[in-house]
């Protein structure tokens, strides 16, 4: 595993897990980074060149002047692949990072070898109506300022540790199954964050504020039926922040998709299940037997 830093308009680090095969691209989802990846990074890296990104404003990689909204990610993983990676990929993204995974290949097919969505955010009935606490955290992120001062503040007072642990919660069915050195690197990665101070909090409400108006654009589903790559959808069962009834909308309007469930586990199956994720992913055949990469134009 190696960390390396991009120039791609300024800074972007990623982790190459090494490999030597075709390359798959790993994206993160909100508040995430590429270490969401490390329980099955080695896995894939047994067949693939294995490499996660830290998306603007996430992980390692500084806002350094961009913005952290969906587009604007989108676009940086674009160039990620035509410039650092040089080649198709097979993309996989979790949450937020399985939104941009779709716009990158309904945007720019030629890029994409093959697409997995693992608990992908995506519209749809399936949002359930937010309880009254979350409905006014969600009105004070919508004012400027306000925001801010309330995600910093929140930041301040949790500290590094209670963070990770209350992420967990949220994205696991069952937070005791994770690795012990999983959860330590999160936590690391989160104290190191600190010196971003201010950045943290505005990146994290830039990327919510339009995953949130993503998920309420109904031109999503054009987009999605833009896809040409061969695509995977990863759910977990007991996902508590995107239901699993979302991911078979999904595949009922885009029935070339497939769908693979993963029964008791949350929305970030990778982490959590890492085993039972695999043998999801291994027993998909564009996964198995991968297409040639050939040089991005």
């Amino acid at each position: 595993m190696r960390h390396k830093v991009a120039d791609v308009n300024g800074p972007v680090h990623y982790i190459d897990f090494g490999g030597s095969g075709p390359t798959l691209l790993m994206v993160h989802g909100l508040a995430g980074n590429a270490l969401n990846w490390m329980a099955v990074a080695p896995h894939i890296a047994r067949t693939h060149h294995a490499v996660a990104i830290d998306l603007a404003g996430f992980g390692q990689t500084p806002l350094f002047g961009r913005s952290a909204t969906v587009g604007a990610n989108a676009g940086l993983v674009h160039d990620f692949i035509e410039k650092v990676l040089g080649q198709p990929v097979s993309l996989m993204g979790n949450s937020m990072g399985g939104h941009i995974a779709i716009l990158e290949a309904a945007a720019h097919p030629a890029s994409i070898n093959s697409l997995v969505l693992v608990d992908p955010a995506i519209p749809g009935a399936h949002v359930r109506r937010p309880e009254p606490v979350l409905l006014g955290t969600i009105a004070a992120l919508s004012i400027p300022g306000l925001a801010q001062t309330l995600v910093d503040r929140r930041l301040r007072e949790m500290g590094p540790e209670a963070l990770v642990k209350r992420a967990l919660e949220l994205v696991c069915a069952d937070p005791s199954r994770l690795d012990r050195d999983v959860v330590e690197a999160h936590v690391r990665l989160t104290r190191e964050r600190e010196h971003l101070g201010r950045q943290n909090a505005r990146a994290f409400i830039q990327a919510t504020r339009s995953i949130g108006f993503r998920m309420a654009d109904p031109r999503f589903w054009a987009r999605a039926a833009a896809v040409t790559a061969p695509t995977l959808v990863i759910h977990g069962s007991l996902d508590r922040v995107i239901p699993v009834a979302a991911a078979r909308e999904l595949v009922r309007r885009l029935p070339d998709w497939e769908l693979e469930i993963i029964e008791g586990v949350g929305h970030v199956p990778m982490l959590e299940t890492p085993e039972l994720f695999m043998r999801a992913l291994e027993g998909w055949n564009p996964y198995r037997i991968p297409s040639q990469p050939a040089a991005v134009s």
